[in-house]
């Protein structure tokens, strides 16, 4: 995900970026650097997922941190199936028609986590417009049997929108909560329209905001990208209104695209500006802001969430 993509990008599945495409491309920085995918811990993690027909999000996005990650034996899984119902132009994931939900999903990935011996997991999706719940009862059912067979594991969920019923869904996870709740904002107000067609910047806040009311003994998190053209003043008022609705964890990482199909980096944002962030967070009321060029959602996030889930 650096500048050339480790995993197949299919041009057909990208349509050409909303933004110039004759915009110089910039100079990869030397602080941008990641971790090989290429240990025996990933060859096996990897050939584990296929066998159980479960995909991670640390692939199909095309994560900077696969190696290290896989490398320590942890994963974030991506429930649901790998086609996305929509298409932002950021993002590696396929977008088309999904199918449905596989029933032997929650059986399966249940015992792959208990294979591992993993103690903390995050579970994501992608998108699901097709559904009349965006695949809330799925998360739900993945959760249940996932305690089921690992009675103390914490889990951590990075959901979608949920654009259809907010409401609805929020009530439907309340069937089997998670540890963490984390919904990504993205990115600032001003670029939605063109980084995130089809979502809404205040929806997403209200998603984070309702789930906190319902259940308030449940941390919130949320991630944004820098690089698509954002201010730094526009960050600290992004995070603002994060807070405003009761998101206290963050994570801030470096946009890095997949291909020439998708959206440029109109800048990369040093080591020095992330530890600002940082800082300026913390003091503005988050508990814990991760903040760099490398890190993303699911980055480390049982360190992350340790301060809530001790004891």
């Amino acid at each position: 995900m650096i500048t050339e993509p480790q995993i197949a990008v299919h041009p057909e599945n990208h349509p050409p970026a909303t933004a110039p495409q004759d915009q110089a491309v910039l100079t990869r920085p030397s602080w941008i650097r990641a971790k090989a995918p290429d240990s025996a811990e990933v060859v096996r993690l990897t050939k584990m997922m296929r066998k159980h027909r479960l995909n991670t999000v640390c692939e199909a996005a095309n994560c900077p941190n696969l190696g290290e990650c896989f490398s320590r034996g942890t994963a974030t899984f991506m429930i649901m199936g790998e086609i996305c119902s929509r298409n932002c132009p950021f993002c590696n994931v396929t977008h088309g028609t999904p199918t449905a939900p596989s029933s032997a999903e929650p059986k399966h990935l249940a015992g792959v986590i208990s294979a591992l011996s993993l103690n903390y997991v995050v579970i994501t999706s992608v998108t699901r417009d097709d559904l009349n719940d965006g695949g809330a009862g799925h998360f739900v059912r993945c959760i249940e049997q996932i305690r089921l067979e690992n009675p103390s594991i914490k889990i951590e969920i990075l959901v979608p929108d949920f654009r259809r019923d907010i409401g609805a869904a929020v009530q439907i996870l309340g069937g089997n909560l998670p540890d963490v709740f984390n919904h990504n904002l993205e990115t600032v107000h001003r670029l939605y329209a063109e980084a995130r067609p089809g979502a809404d910047y205040h929806g997403s806040l209200n998603l984070l905001q309702k789930f906190q009311s319902c259940y308030p003994d449940i941390p919130t998190k949320s991630g944004l990208m820098v690089g698509l053209g954002e201010s730094d003043d526009e960050i600290l008022k992004t995070m603002n209104d994060l807070l405003i609705h009761n998101c206290k964890m963050l994570t801030i990482g470096q946009y890095l695209r997949p291909s020439r199909w998708h959206l440029p980096i109109r800048r990369y944002v040093n080591p020095e500006q992330f530890e600002l962030y940082r800082v300026q967070g913390l003091k503005m009321g988050f508990s814990h802001v991760e903040s760099g060029p490398l890190v993303r959602s699911s980055y480390h996030a049982d360190v992350q969430a340790g301060q809530f889930l001790e004891g």
